[in-house]
């Protein structure tokens, strides 16, 4: 079985199944609005699934195939998936393209198989967050806006991007601000309400503050005291994905890493503050963590910068 739709559907005999994957596609396309390179990555996903159920049955699976699943053979086509050498990552995503399928299945009332949300998916490495250098970072503020083609988009640009590496802020905290979140920032402090809508007080560097500002003055659209503060170029609110179309440029133009998006810099604060002496549990305030383990992911400070500091610290290392 291939991953495109037309083979998907050739390769299915059973006309329930064909229908109700049918109903899959369609469900993602308009209801999910998934883009055609996820649909195609699920479909493959899930045609690789039912390829597995064709050999381990014996013949091409059919709706009441699937109703009678159990647990085993999941984990079947999980232990095959293992001996193939696929990535635990991609079997991670291929057992929730599956889960979501039979989910599908459930609400529209074709079959229902309680065994498929018995069956872990594999655990993944927590990858560590990748921070920008403190020179990378310092490039990516120099540069931010250069290539725009108005002064005020690249005024913006420069006041989203630095909210982000100079408060700390999540890219969607950064584009929920209003207008009048300026007036704060000029105080040195403002209120920004995150995850859980909590509110949580973040002191603002003058150079922050300057930047969102200069970009207001700037900023061709008019707007009350409640509306939102960063525009896109047509007047509406400020779609994440400009903020990283231009990340993107920055890292092409400054031969930067594949890491260096808008949420790196909410790393790179983090850990740019730890290396300079900064408080664990002040800084897990300004981010916003519930959890303190959440903040020592964020965290990564050059071992030999940590291990300077102790031994220009530690009474017995002296």
């Amino acid at each position: 079985m291939a991953g495109s739709a037309a083979r998907l559907t050739l390769t299915v005999r059973d006309p329930a199944l064909a229908g109700a994957l049918a109903d899959w596609r369609a469900w993602l396309a308009d209801e999910r609005r998934a883009s055609p390179h996820t649909i195609e990555a699920y479909e493959t996903d899930l045609a690789g699934f039912l390829g597995f159920l064709a050999e381990h049955l014996g013949g091409d699976p059919s709706l009441p195939d699937l109703a009678g699943l159990k647990a085993a053979d999941f984990r079947a086509w999980l232990a095959k998936r293992a001996r193939d050498g696929l990535a635990k990552s991609s079997t991670a995503r291929a057992m929730s393209t599956v889960r979501g399928f039979f989910r599908r299945l459930e609400k529209r009332d074709l079959l229902s198989n309680p065994a498929v949300r018995a069956v872990r998916t594999p655990k993944l490495p927590q990858s560590a967050p990748k921070p920008l250098s403190e020179q990378g970072a310092r490039e990516v503020m120099a540069n931010v806006g250069a290539m725009a083609k108005e002064p005020w988009i690249a005024k913006r640009d420069a006041a989203v991007l630095l909210l982000l590496y100079g408060c700390g802020l999540r890219i969607g905290e950064a584009l929920g601000l209003s207008r009048a979140r300026v007036a704060d920032m000029a105080k040195g402090s403002m209120t920004v309400r995150g995850k859980g809508s909590k509110d949580r007080m973040v002191p603002v560097l003058p150079v922050v503050a300057e930047a969102a500002r200069d970009y207001l003055a700037a900023c061709p659209y008019a707007g009350g005291d409640n509306d939102p503060l960063f525009l896109g170029a047509r007047g509406k609110a400020l779609d994440p994905a400009i903020v990283q179309k231009e990340m993107r440029s920055l890292r092409r133009a400054l031969n930067l890493p594949e890491t260096a998006t808008p949420h790196a810099l909410r790393h790179s604060f983090a850990t740019h503050l730890l290396g300079g002496g900064g408080d664990l549990r002040t800084i897990q305030e300004l981010l916003g963590h519930a959890s303190l383990s959440t903040t020592q992911r964020y965290t990564a400070v050059d071992s030999a910068k940590l291990l300077d500091v102790y031994r220009a610290a530690h009474p017995r290392a002296r």
